[in-house]
């Protein structure tokens, strides 16, 4: 079976083996890495694991595995290279893995519980063992401490809602005691509940607007046609009018010229006769009968009644300056009426 590059490499350094060493849940380290591992552990008296976390008391005795020791001098001789990609190694920016030594590989994932950052393969106890069961994994992230009280050193996972703060458990049965507390999660689901919600009754909200608008569009344009339609037949109204009044003026003309068209043609007749006489008088003057002119003269006197058609004239003071006048008062009329109904109008029609 071929020999894997995880199987020789130390899970603290990701270097292949040096002096390994198997600690008693069977899992090999440099004797170097898991000496430095465990001193840091010192104070607390219990050494664990740094895969599984199988804690051990007292400290393991630490013996170099020779069998392990021979397999990777054998297979560094072939050739085989257990260092990892360059890309994987912590770079500017990245979450640095909070258990590799030396350089530190790009974390995956933080433990809220551990409140520590993993590389893939420091990261594999937490879903190998029981023990990291119940732990909480999120995205790797710088920000960790922002997540732990700084009172009480204990994991922010509760909101108290009269206070407005999050808040750890300790916290909650301390100076918030009585208050009005739920889990962080409980209040991000409902704060969430009520930002779906007031978005929903927004666009309800839009929706009734754009209704509104709809039936408001409708009934302008309904109101346009009809004051359209009404206007119309006022214009037609006041032509037929027009049309009226030019009728009266045009027949009060009419009638007005033909009394002077008669008159003319009687005074037309009347000067004919006139000049007919005139010639015979003209005649007549020149005969030396006095008897004969005194009887011809007789003879072409005026006759009764011509002294009546000498009266008859043309009133030449007819005028339409009384049609005129009145035009122009139902005009005012008109104009007062249509400003009073138009402010009407407006004052019923609601303004933004």
């Amino acid at each position: 079976m071929a020999t894997s590059m995880d199987s020789i490499s130390c899970s603290i350094c990701l270097d292949p083996l040096k002096d390994p060493v198997a600690i008693p849940c069977g899992h090999s380290y440099c004797m170097g890495c898991i000496k430095d591992y465990w001193d840091q552990d010192y104070q607390k008296g219990v050494y664990s694991c740094p895969q599984c976390r199988q804690t051990f008391i007292p400290r393991p005795v630490l013996n170099t595995n020779t069998l392990l020791a021979e397999l990777v001098e054998s297979l560094k001789k072939t050739g085989l290279q257990a260092a990892p990609l360059a890309h994987c190694y912590a770079g500017p920016g990245d979450v640095e893995c909070d258990v590799c030594t030396g350089r530190k590989l790009k974390a995956v994932k933080s433990c809220l519980e551990c409140l520590a950052s993993y590389c893939e393969t420091h990261l594999q106890p937490h879903y190998e063992s029981p023990t990291f069961k119940k732990h909480k994994l999120v995205k790797a992230s710088t920000r960790l401490q922002e997540k732990i009280c700084s009172r009480h050193d204990k994991l922010l996972e509760m909101y108290c809602r009269t206070d407005q703060q999050i808040i750890c458990y300790l916290c909650m049965i301390g100076d918030h005691k009585g208050h009005d507390t739920v889990s962080a999660e409980s209040e991000r689901a409902e704060r969430q509940k009520g930002e779906k919600q007031r978005i929903q009754e927004i666009e309800k909200e839009m929706q009734e607007v754009r209704r509104s608008v709809k039936s408001l569009k409708r009934s302008a344009q309904a109101a346009v046609e009809e004051s359209e339609k009404i206007f119309s037949e006022l214009i037609c109204t006041f032509e037929r009018r027009c049309s009226e009044v030019k009728e009266l003026i045009k027949a009060q003309e009419k009638a007005a010229v033909s009394q002077a068209e008669g008159l003319l043609k009687q005074l037309e007749q009347e000067i004919a006769k006139l000049r007919r006489r005139d010639a015979e008088l003209e005649q007549l003057s020149h005969t030396e009968d006095h008897i004969h002119f005194l009887q011809t003269l007789q003879s072409l006197c005026i006759p009764p009644g011509s002294e009546a058609l000498l009266s008859i004239t043309v009133n030449q003071h007819v005028s339409f300056e009384d049609v005129k006048k009145s035009v122009s008062e139902l005009k005012n009329q008109i104009e007062v009426i249509c400003s009073g109904e138009i402010a009407l109008i407006s004052a019923k029609i609601p303004c933004s």
